[in-house]
């Protein structure tokens, strides 16, 4: 479930100065604004709604009460069929066959909005949408009609429990959304024992992929983004077992997640061509999920890692980044105004509109705080789940829920 930057977002940009003669203006046009209530100031194509979706609900989870605009503008994208694209620039018109709306900004959205509360019509209309994209092996892709993805079925099982739906009752031709993640869990001889594979590969054989495999264990366990810390379930023994129930699945990529963040305390990626490096987001997803399982020890120990390591990536990659952080911190019941000397949720609100009000009892930073200047940038992970996603002619990031192998 990929998905940055720590300052204010661009209002508008400057206008350029006097034109050259009509004959040979080679001045350049001017880069269209960004919407002033939009968190991030990076380009909003393929993760705005996402990000929003994250920057909004992680607030919430801390005690803020984010600004209206910033609401505002999130519910402002809904499509009239529920749906929600990643941005519409222009939300006047309607939209059409071209808006490339996808389940993953939706459920991000019906995430953010249902804690947030008083969004039940915007929500319903979203879960109905999600209901119509359904496949019939229960689970769903990232668009509308494409194969059923593991990252893209947990998001979904998240918005499902947000708004209080069963998701086990979501069914299509007697499918649910497990059905689907039981048969994207790999079994427990060969490689990448336990874990879930992001979709079968061309041979139709499964391959491990720890962003899926940290998605799969939340969606298993009916969990979305925000996991509620002490609410795990009981820890089970390491032991792959075969996985006849949702719950044993998310017990089994739990254990292949602690195998794989044992060694170092995080998760890598690599780019072709490129040594492996440091995965944050995912690892950040990894520390919710075994979080989510009740693997507590070793969540906390890659928690430890983020603390230490993970402070420019969130600042180069934004509000999405900076949302998974707060929701690793906050379900192993750490301190997100105090992420190894970082302020998350000051970092994070400083890339929204406005400074957001305090809800009562969440703690008092200093009111006449000014927004830092935002690096450029949007959530790295994210895009490049959009881009493995549309690579594989399906056309989500990111989250974030991002889709890189696991070695």
């Amino acid at each position: 479930m990929n998905v940055r930057r720590s300052a204010a977002v661009l209002a508008a940009v400057a206008v350029i100065g006097a034109a050259a003669p009509a004959a040979a203006d080679t001045t350049p046009s001017p880069s269209p604004a960004l919407p002033s209530a939009l968190y991030g100031d990076g380009d909003p194509q393929y993760d705005g709604v996402w990000r929003q979706s994250l920057a909004l609900l992680a607030l919430h989870t801390v005690g803020v009460e984010p600004a209206k605009a910033a609401v505002d503008w999130l519910t402002g994208q809904q499509c009239a069929d529920g749906s929600f694209a990643p941005y519409r620039a222009d939300t006047a018109g309607a939209c059409d066959a071209k808006t490339m709306v996808d389940t993953n900004q939706t459920a991000a959205a019906v995430q953010a909005l249902a804690a947030l509360g008083g969004h039940d019509d915007v929500t319903k209309k979203a879960l109905d949408w999600l209901k119509s994209a359904q496949n019939g092996d229960g689970g769903w892709g990232y668009t509308a009609g494409g194969a059923s993805d593991t990252n893209s079925t947990s998001v979904v099982i998240g918005a499902l429990a947000a708004a209080g739906e069963k998701p086990a009752e979501v069914k299509k031709d007697g499918k649910s959304p497990y059905d689907a993640l039981l048969e994207l869990a790999l079994p427990c001889e060969g490689d990448g024992a336990g874990a879930f594979a992001f979709q079968p590969d061309k041979k139709g054989e499964l391959v491990a992929n720890a962003d899926a495999t940290a998605a799969g264990v939340l969606g298993s366990l009916g969990a979305g983004l925000v996991v509620e810390p002490g609410k795990g379930g009981a820890a089970k023994d390491a032991a792959c077992e075969q996985a006849d129930t949702p719950e044993q699945a998310a017990a089994n990529g739990a254990a292949h997640l602690t195998d794989a963040l044992a060694e170092d305390g995080h998760l890598t990626s690599a780019l072709a061509g490129a040594e492996d490096q440091p995965d944050y987001g995912n690892t950040a997803d990894a520390v919710v999920a075994l979080a989510a399982q009740g693997a507590g020890e070793q969540a906390e120990k890659s928690l430890a890692w983020l603390e230490k390591n993970a402070a420019d990536w969130a600042a180069q990659s934004g509000p999405a980044a900076y949302a998974q952080l707060v929701f690793a911190a906050h379900a192993t019941g750490a301190d997100p105004r105090d992420f190894g000397g970082t302020d998350l949720v000051e970092r994070l609100s400083a890339t929204g509109p406005a400074a957001p009000e305090k809800t009562a009892g969440a703690k008092s930073d200093d009111e006449d705080e000014k927004k830092e200047e935002s690096d450029s940038g949007f959530g790295v992970w994210w895009f490049v789940g959009v881009c493995l996603v549309a690579g594989i002619g399906i056309g989500f990031l990111i989250s974030g829920r991002t889709k890189r192998q696991q070695p």
